[in-house]
């Protein structure tokens, strides 16, 4: 069977990203809380300030660039582009409910960015490179769009075993189905966890002060049950595997993976482990 097409590929992740949309809606306090820290690093990252011109790519429901938008202030603007529409309508929403005028969010692929060349004084993307089809050609357009002496911040997913949050059901659901080891080059949501490939790419492209850490944390929940009815909402990869399990696989796998999850309680909660890699780079002047 032919590999599918990069316009294939992107086809296939818009209609995935639309299907979640609700989920992101539904889930978007509760993770607005567990993962502010990552936003607030992405904007320092990238050196936000008053009156900027910022492009966050794969923007979702708004992550992070509402929090960029409040950052650059009434001088500045924002633009977040993400290939899913309904995913963007929540994000909008948003912007309306917190009164930001100066954030606009399109419609748009990542890899033919439709802005001039030096347009923008900074670039941030959360969780968005690694699901590309063509990942250095999304870093040319970033070069291609940022002014001299400007930066990008981009934060990824490091390793799987040091991403218990998002390991556990992969683990639960291989119980059950014989899932192929996942191509190292191809769309995913480790692909880009080895350290260094990322900062690879943006030194190719010509960037400069490149650094590249792992940023360890956790996602804490009340109870395993919400960890797994977060996971079904929201986690468009994870749905499509579950959907290859029959009702009484994943009636058996749901309780194998709330009964892993439930092994991390501390105190009160549940503290799911997380590592993300967060890479700055400067486009230099």
């Amino acid at each position: 069977m032919a590999s599918p097409s990069p316009e294939q590929i992107i086809e296939t992740q818009r209609q995935d990203w639309n299907r979640v949309a609700s989920g992101w809606e539904k889930w978007d306090r509760f993770f607005d809380e567990q993962m502010a820290f990552l936003n607030h690093r992405l904007v320092a990252d990238a050196r936000l300030r008053s009156g900027m011109r910022v492009l966050d790519l794969g923007s979702g429901t708004g992550y992070p660039a509402l929090l960029a938008a409040q950052t650059v202030g009434p001088s500045g603007n924002v633009t977040g582009i993400d290939l899913a529409e309904q995913m963007l309508e929540a994000a909008r929403r948003k912007a309306t409910s917190l009164k930001l005028s100066n954030i606009t969010f399109t419609t748009g692929d990542v890899t033919t960015l439709p802005f001039e060349a030096a347009s923008f004084d900074a670039i941030t993307t959360r969780f968005c490179l690694m699901f590309l089809p063509e990942i250095p050609k999304a870093v040319a357009e970033i070069a291609r769009i940022l002014k001299p002496d400007t930066w990008v911040a981009a934060a990824v997913w490091s390793a799987p075993d040091k991403n218990p949050y998002l390991k556990i059901p992969i683990d639960g659901i291989k119980q059950f189905v014989e899932l192929p080891p996942p191509d190292p080059t191809a769309p995913g949501i480790f692909r880009l966890a080895k350290p260094g490939e990322l900062a690879a790419m943006l030194q190719h492209a010509g960037f400069t002060d490149v650094s590249d850490q792992e940023f360890l944390s956790d996602v804490r929940f009340q109870a395993a049950d919400d960890y797994f009815s977060s996971l079904m909402d929201i986690a468009a990869p994870i749905q499509n595997l579950w959907a290859k399990l029959t009702p009484t696989q994943q009636a058996e796998a749901k309780q194998r993976i709330i009964q892993t999850a439930g092994q991390y309680r501390n105190g009160s909660v549940i503290a799911l482990p997380i590592a993300v890699r967060m890479i700055a780079a400067r486009m230099p002047g």
